[in-house]
């Protein structure tokens, strides 16, 4: 038989859901049915004037697969991943473990590398143009160099990624920090009593042991870079000779959908996006169980 709630277990269950309840309607109503309609959208081409939408099954999906300027913008999406994400980790990862040791300044030192984080992406983007400006930007006149940092296509893409690990290391930084704090002091004192140096217990035990952390930057780093918008749209104008080897897929879902008013094509580019992002995340699935210690 089934046991009757209690005045108070009936009070915890409605109140529990009322407090779940603004959460779960934000989630619905800003990712979950936006998804939906966007992926609806993308089996429809854009009427005249915005309206009256056409249904054309596959025919956007067929296009796609044909159009050059979306291989080359997955193709551009991918190179900035490939320099920013493992760079970003590596870097945030070092910079976690040296702050994480009794440092004079830590506190102010964390504070500085987090501070990227919380700067308008507006304000980046004028600092980074005026630092790699080619006439009387700052990188080139303190290294005595002419370097067309972002208006060469062979290099453009990866100096935007440079902007990007700039951007993010603090956040990557904190979560390691975060992770930090639960591996055992006994650990690296048993390991220095054995003669291992800081590399070693870095490999051996820091690494392992915060894995998890790890995964979890990995993934949500990929995730953000295949998404790269601001950046791209704020440091490359159009009559930029560089353009073409810049736009990201998440722009080029901006110019078709708000530029061109093509916004069923341009649910299509997004995805896409989507698809690339879901097999991304399901080998990263996969291949944790190789490397990843949750003990």
């Amino acid at each position: 038989m089934n046991k009757k709630l209690t005045s108070r277990q009936k009070s915890e269950f409605i109140w529990g859901w009322l407090f779940i309840l603004p959460t779960m309607l934000g989630l619905f109503v800003l990712n979950i049915y936006p998804m939906i309609d966007t992926i609806k959208q993308s089996f429809y081409k854009t009427g005249d004037f915005g309206k009256g939408n056409k249904f054309v099954g596959l025919a956007n999906y067929q296009k796609v697969l044909g159009d050059g300027e979306i291989w080359q913008t997955l193709w551009n999406t991918a190179k900035y991943a490939i320099v920013e994400v493992p760079l970003s980790i590596v870097i945030a990862l070092l910079l976690a473990v040296l702050l994480n040791k009794k440092l004079k300044g830590r506190d102010v030192f964390r504070t500085i590398f987090f501070l990227p984080m919380v700067v308008a992406p507006a304000a980046i983007a004028m600092v980074w143009k005026w630092l790699y400006n080619s006439n009387f930007g700052l990188i080139n006149n303190v290294f005595h160099i002419k370097v067309n940092w972002i208006s060469d296509p062979k290099i453009a893409i990866y100096s935007i990624a440079a902007i990007g690990i700039w951007s993010v290391i603090g956040y990557n930084m904190v979560l390691f920090l975060a992770g930090l704090q639960e591996v055992p002091g006994d650990y690296y004192e048993a390991a220095s009593l054995d003669g291992a140096n800081g590399w070693h217990q870095l490999i051996n035990i820091t690494i392992p042991l915060i894995s998890p952390t790890i995964f979890f930057v990995l993934v949500t780093r990929i995730i953000g870079a295949m998404q790269v918008f601001d950046l791209i749209y704020m440091m490359i104008d159009l009559n930029n000779p560089a353009w073409k080897k810049t736009q990201s897929l998440v722009f080029l879902f901006y110019k078709y959908s708000f530029e061109q008013s093509k916004k069923g094509y341009g649910a299509t580019v997004v995805v896409v996006l989507l698809a690339v992002i879901l097999l991304l995340t399901i080998v990263q699935l996969i291949g944790q169980k190789k490397w990843v210690h949750y003990e």
